[in-house]
């Protein structure tokens, strides 16, 4: 922008100074917009656990306990020794109906309803069949959360002959919340989900991350 006709010659022009001002108003508010306006904040990062604290999960609250390597003798001389990696948990169902266990997220496979939870665990153990996951009460094993009883979980990773187990492993979990559907009224138990920031795509929520020790075989 220049000055008016018949100014004085000696004055500086500034034909930037309007295009520059603009500019970074523009880009703050392109930063503003894609942060989801003046008024909102970034959501907080997932709680750090450590081993034993009490996650509340919604439909589930949730301690993990331990992890450790077991080994489970061959039946008999034809048959070979199995080595798994197990991580213990303390799972109570909020809920007054008894509910399955469910299933951990494998291959193309998200879970299902407590296993669900369990979003990712690092590093990954591959296994042939997926990791199993059982309720275990007295020696004996179900699939069944009852209401109001903290029951131990066990999610269970075969090892094969050439893996090492790791030294440590780590949990991204997730929580359930209750929606209910507003045409039909039928209510029900759902992964908390949030859309990514640049492709607004529903992602499962990590409400908490912890890392707890591999206890060796033996320990």
């Amino acid at each position: 922008m220049t000055e008016p006709s018949g100014g004085s010659t000696d004055k500086p022009r500034r034909p930037v100074v309007v295009p520059a001002l603009a500019l970074v108003a523009f880009t703050a508010v392109g930063i503003t917009a894609l942060l989801g306006g003046l008024n909102e904040r970034p959501d907080p990062p997932p709680k750090a656990l450590n081993p034993g604290q009490t996650l509340d999960q919604g439909q589930f609250d949730t301690q993990v306990v331990e992890s450790k390597v077991i080994v489970e003798k061959a039946e008999n001389q034809f048959a070979e020794d199995k080595r798994y990696l197990d991580v213990v948990f303390k799972v109570t169902n909020k809920t007054d109906q008894t509910v399955s266990v469910g299933a951990l997220p494998h291959d193309k496979s998200s879970g299902f309803f407590f296993g669900s939870t369990l979003l990712k665990m690092t590093p990954q153990i591959k296994t042939e069949f997926g990791p199993d996951l059982f309720v275990l009460s007295k020696g004996v094993t179900s699939r069944q959360l009852h209401p109001g009883i903290q029951s131990t979980v066990v999610a269970r990773y075969e090892l094969d002959a050439a893996t090492q187990p790791p030294k440590q492993v780590s949990y991204d979990m997730g929580a359930m919340e209750h929606l209910e559907n507003p045409l039909t009224g039928v209510s029900n138990w759902f992964l908390v989900s949030e859309p990514e920031l640049l492709t607004n795509k529903l992602e499962n929520k990590v409400v908490a991350k912890i890392t707890l020790s591999v206890e060796p075989q033996g320990a």
